[in-house]
């Protein structure tokens, strides 16, 4: 009996996602445990596993295809024995005869020079075809009724509209070069103008759900921000005292690293900060842990530090380059990235003084850390010089007011100031 193979729930909140990459195709023999396919979550790439075995025949969702349902048949697995005529299973790579309803045009797209019809219908004939397909037809300005699929049951697939020759040019090239096309109007928003020689970039999965929680953020939680200036002379000389030791053994703190641990202990003596706000309720976190922001070609991801205010600098510097390391490749698990109680967000490598950052719900605050540098200060009346670091603490004001916030920098400038003190 064939065995289903369906788009898997990765996350709790998950209920669509990317299929990146098959790793079989049709006719190949999988064990359980086998990688089958990678699939785009919001936050990162995970790969599936098969857990039956058999041979697979058949593939319904070819790579690149984003908006799959969890739950939704993305392949089919057939069990020893079984054949695949007897299943009516058709290999991908075959060209099946369309159905009536998916007859393709007469005469080829390239000989009949007509606008590019809608990537669903072409003259109330519905026309089956891949939401990645639908789009490369519209930006080419291909007909769709005029192509022959090759994927299952004639769908018309990627690789189908890659080869195909435009029937039509692209609207864009119909018009004066001078002239500005102007594409739908987003909702709520106004005209976007695309000229001759813009090109549209897809959103992906993870940009997507960055800009639906950034804009909810800012429009549901009441941000307040307070700033505060570290001298960070004293940390700059116990991280070289620091690294002269653990050098040694293949590591290197990082002052981020010591931020984390800082902000671990603050937090560890602020309880009532390590919180998130609930319509019914406050929950207070009993764990510490720190959310650190890592810059990825796919977005912005936030792996956590576990437990920070409980580990050594050494400890969370050698996880902080590990999880780093994963998140721009794609390779975190859920758990690594999924929580927090709090974030950090530093630009300082970037040469940026001083920004706020959004908070990252449901957490309560995060902290935006600027570059340090040499500024000229007055102390007891005479200019000196001294290593500043410009922080910047976002706070949702509904959890954590602004006295409990002044607070908490306070004792964070404590930890920063006299790093020896975090370190008891």
């Amino acid at each position: 009996m064939s065995i289903n193979i369906l788009m898997p729930a990765l996350s709790p909140t998950m209920t669509e996602g990317k299929l990146a990459k098959w790793h079989v195709k049709v006719g190949d023999t999988v064990k359980s445990g086998q990688v089958v396919c990678e699939i785009e979550t919001d936050k990162a790439t995970m790969e599936v596993e098969a857990v039956d075995e058999g041979k697979i025949g058949q593939i319904l969702v070819e790579e690149g295809a984003e908006g799959v349902k969890v739950n939704a048949v993305i392949a089919v697995l057939l069990e020893e024995g079984e054949k695949e005529a007897g299943k009516s299973v058709a290999p991908a790579a075959e060209k099946p005869a369309p159905r009536a309803e998916e007859k393709p045009a007469e005469k080829p797209a390239a000989a009949a020079p007509k606008p590019a019809a809608p990537a669903a219908s072409s003259g109330g004939t519905r026309i089956f075809a891949s939401p990645l397909a639908k789009r490369i037809a519209a930006e080419k300005g291909i007909d769709l009724a005029g192509l022959k699929g090759s994927g299952p049951n004639g769908r018309i697939v990627k690789a189908d509209v890659e080869n195909a020759k435009p029937g039509a040019a692209p609207a864009a090239a119909q018009v004066p070069k001078a002239a500005a096309k102007a594409s739908a109007p987003p909702a709520g928003g106004q005209p976007v103008f695309v000229a001759p020689g813009d090109s549209r970039v897809p959103h992906t999965s993870i940009r997507k759900v960055i800009a639906r929680r950034m804009l909810e953020s800012k429009q549901t939680v009441p941000h307040f921000y307070l700033t505060v200036d570290f001298e960070i002379d004293a940390l700059l000389t116990a991280r070289t005292a620091i690294n002269a030791v653990v050098e040694k053994k293949g590591t290197k703190v990082s002052v981020n690293d010591m931020v984390i641990k800082a902000c671990a202990k603050a937090l560890r003596d602020h309880p009532e900060c390590n919180a998130s706000w609930t319509e019914d309720e406050m929950i207070q976190y009993g764990a510490v842990d720190i959310s650190v922001a890592v810059a990825t070609d796919r977005g912005l991801i936030t792996p956590i530090v576990r437990n920070a205010d409980m580990k050594g600098l050494a400890q969370i510097s050698i996880e902080m380059k590990d999880l780093a390391s994963r998140a721009k490749s794609g390779k975190l698990k859920l758990e690594e990235f999924q929580g927090g109680g709090f974030t950090i967000s530093n630009l300082g490598m970037f040469g940026i003084r001083d920004f706020g950052a959004i908070i990252n719900t449901p957490q309560s605050m995060i902290l935006a850390v600027g570059a340090g540098e040499e500024r000229v200060v007055v102390r007891k009346g005479e200019m000196v010089i001294r290593n500043i670091m410009s922080c910047t603490l976002a706070v949702d004001h509904r959890v954590v007011d602004g006295a409990m916030g002044a607070q908490f920098l306070q004792t964070l400038k404590a930890y920063v100031e006299q790093p020896a003190a975090m370190l008891a």
